[in-house]
Order: structure tokens, then C-alpha cells, then sequence
């Protein structure tokens, strides 16, 4: 299958286990929380952010030490004018089409998931389209997009000048995000311009937090040396680290003390509390120690290499099939058969290996994001069709 020969295929395939495991999680199926966090209390999303920025760096770095600043920038910009597309084609299809099935099946993941939108529509609508409002599911990319625009100054501060100043700001408002800054900021905003968008609806990320994991990557890709080699006097600390964090996500489930808040702002995801970073940390020391290792011996091709090779129109994909799941199906908490939960992510993972492939195979190897989101349409209409060989869902 055709591919660019410079692209790191490793790197492909962890950003495409990123994309299978938000996938998992995502799908509205009895696998959803189990399969939540599943090396520790570090998510696919934290991997994904950190992914795509590691290859921002390295992309743009060497385009901007190739072309020049100017080219580097218009890069950014084109590429975050793309993710804008793609983010307005989704809301699109879940402002209409999405929201009149959720309606007309009486489903209440639909319903709850665009509360803000059949409470007020017109702030809703104005709001997401300026990335204010951001609805589960779809609260990603306008991260990304924020992040992507940020980056050109960033990248060339970070050239010109070096990270360290760059590196203690996004430390210092990661820091801010831990005692409400983004809350105040917020707040602040309302009482100046009167916004209507709720905070609880401007989406899960803190993006204050979020931003410190985006520039981290983004240093990194953008050296022109490789990844400094981990001290071993490192690997033991992150190896037992790791390990106990592991053991008690899944020994305690999702909430690592329940009815201890205080525990759970320190592994919180949403504003990346210190005990979550320091997981993060340890896994990413024990990739980076034993990923030479296992890229010399894992076969190859892997359909994870082609799922992250195609990453954003496979990550629309996933969404799109998500969104018909909630309207057809219902949500998690609708009672199913297993076996028909094992469909529909049989049918989930068909429709995106489809995409991929169809996308991979074409003369050129790439097409428009709009038809990317068809293909995504049409996978999803493979879902429900597959799905439909079950038994009908229940309350």
C-alpha cells in the first residue's frame, strides 16, 4: 500500500492503537468502561494529543528549517483550517440528523448528549461553530484546532529563542488549570460579554491543562536529534510507578477512591492532575526504552499502522459510527445481548479498516476531508445494518 518512505510506521501504529482504543471507548456497547484507561489511569486521548503534536514537531520543524517560518505557518494553518472543516461537517450531521433520529427513537444518549443544543439552538449553534460549544464526542478537534493555531508562534519561539521559556509558561498555566484558572477565566468572560454557553458545555478538556501535553510534544518532535536515551536509574521508578497505577485502575474501576474527591482531582483527565502527568510520564519512559525493541520484532504490515496513517478521516469515521450507535441503539445503559454489542464493534472496526483502506488505495493516496466524511457516513450505515442482526435494544 502506498505510503510516504520518511513517516515513522511506529509511530503510525500507536497513534492508530490510540484511535482502536478511543473507538472502544467511545462505542456505546458493554465494553465502554471496561476498556476505559486500560494501562493505568492515562486515557487514549492524553496519547492521541501527545502523538499528534510529537509529529506536528517533527513535520513542521523540518519544514520550517527547509522553507522557512513563513511555510511553516501556512502548514499550521492549512491544517487547522482542514480540522475545522472536519469539525463543522460533524456538528452538522449531529445538530440535524443525528438530533431528529435521537428525537424520533426516543434516545436518550442523543438527548443528553446535545442537551445544550435543544435547550437554546441558536447558542448552541453559533457556539460550536466559534468552538465555544463543544458536545461530548465532539470536544477533540477543537482542541486540536486551538492547539494547531497556537503552534506556529510556539514552534518559532522555540527555534529562535529555545524551549525553556516556552516549557515554563505552558508549566505555569497547567499549573493555574489545577486551582481554576480556566474556571475564572470563564467566568471573567461571562460577566464581559455575557456568553450563554454554560462551562459545562464548552467541553470536557481543560484546555489550559491539555496545552502543557500539546507543547511537550511538540518540543520533542521538533529536535533534530532523536529521543534522548532514558538513564536507567529512571526505568525502575516508572516500571513500579506504572505498575501500581495499573493494578489500582483496575482493582478500583474508574474512580481510583470512591468518595474521595480529593484523590480523584490528582488522576483527574480533564485537567490532567499531577498523579495522571506522572502515569503519562512513566509510560512514555517505558516506550521510549522498549519501543526499538518491539519495532524490530512486531510483523509488519499492521492494520494499525494504516488506521494512523489515516488518522483524521479514521478518527471522523469513529465519531460519525458513534453518533449513529447513540440514535439506533441507545446508550450504555440500554440493556443489550453481548452478542450484539460484539456486532456492532465488529461492524465499528470493519468501517473503519474500510475507510482506511479506501483512503490508502485510492490513485494519490489522499482525498478531501468531505469525502472522507461519506465514506464515514457510508461505514455507519454498515454498522446499522449489521447491528440490526441482533436483538432489538431494551430499557
Amino acid at each position: 500500500m502506498p505510503h510516504t518512505p520518511h513517516r515513522r510506521w511506529e509511530l503510525d501504529a500507536l497513534r492508530g492503537l490510540m484511535l482502536v482504543l478511543m473507538t472502544l471507548t467511545h462505542m456505546p456497547t458493554m465494553f465502554s468502561l471496561p476498556s476505559g484507561q486500560p494501562f493505568g489511569f492515562v486515557s487514549a486521548a492524553e496519547g492521541f494529543v501527545f502523538l499528534s503534536a510529537f509529529m506536528a514537531g517533527r513535520v513542521y520543524g523540518k519544514r520550517a528549517r527547509s522553507e522557512g517560518l513563513q511555510a511553516m505557518r501556512a502548514a499550521f494553518h492549512a491544517r487547522a483550517l482542514k480540522l475545522y472543516l472536519c469539525q463543522l461537517g460533524l456538528l452538522l450531521l449531529a445538530f440535524t440528523l443525528i438530533a431528529w433520529l435521537g428525537v424520533h427513537n426516543r434516545q436518550g444518549g442523543v438527548t443528553g448528549l446535545l442537551e445544550f443544543f435543544f435547550t437554546d439552538p441558536r447558542s448552541a449553534v453559533v457556539g460550536a461553530a466559534l468552538l465555544l460549544h463543544n458536545p461530548p464526542l465532539l470536544d477533540i478537534l477543537p482542541l486540536y484546532i486551538v492547539l494547531m493555531l497556537a503552534s506556529p508562534w510556539l514552534l518559532r519561539r522555540g527555534l529562535q529563542h529555545g524551549w525553556g521559556g516556552v516549557l515554563a509558561l505552558s508549566g505555569l498555566l497547567w499549573l493555574g488549570e489545577q486551582w481554576g484558572l480556566g474556571r475564572a477565566v470563564y467566568d471573567g468572560a461571562v460577566a464581559l460579554t455575557g456568553l450563554p454557553v454554560p462551562y459545562k458545555d464548552m467541553g470536557a478538556f481543560h484546555w489550559l491543562a491539555w496545552q502543557a501535553l500539546w507543547v511537550v510534544g511538540l518540543w520533542l518532535g521538533a529536535r533534530e536529534t532523536a529521543l534522548p536515551r532514558m538513564p536507567a536509574w529512571l526505568l525502575a521508578p516508572a516500571v513500579l510507578y506504572a505498575t501500581v497505577m495499573l493494578l489500582w485502575r483496575h482493582m478500583a474501576g474508574q474512580d481510583p477512591v470512591p468518595g474521595v474527591p480529593a484523590v480523584a482531582l490528582l488522576l483527574d483527565k480533564w485537567s490532567l492532575g499531577p498523579l495522571r502527568v506522572l502515569n503519562f510520564a512513566s509510560v512514555f519512559v517505558l516506550l521510549v526504552w522498549a519501543g526499538p525493541r518491539l519495532a524490530r520484532v512486531l510483523p509488519r504490515p499492521l492494520p494499525l499502522e494504516l488506521l494512523g496513517r489515516q488518522s483524521l478521516p479514521v478518527f471522523c469515521a469513529h465519531i460519525v459510527i458513534a453518533l449513529f450507535t447513540l440514535a439506533f441503539f441507545g446508550s450504555t445503559q440500554v440493556v443489550r445481548p453481548w452478542s450484539t454489542d460484539v456486532v456492532l464493534l465488529a461492524g465499528a472496526f470493519a468501517g473503519l479498516l474500510a475507510v482506511a483502506m479506501a483512503l490508502e488505495t485510492r490513485p494519490g493516496a489522499r482525498i478531501g476531508w468531505t469525502r472522507g466524511l461519506m465514506a464515514a457516513l457510508r461505514a455507519a450505515g454498515a454498522v446499522r445494518r449489521s447491528g440490526a442482526t441482533g436483538h432489538s435494544p431494551r430499557r
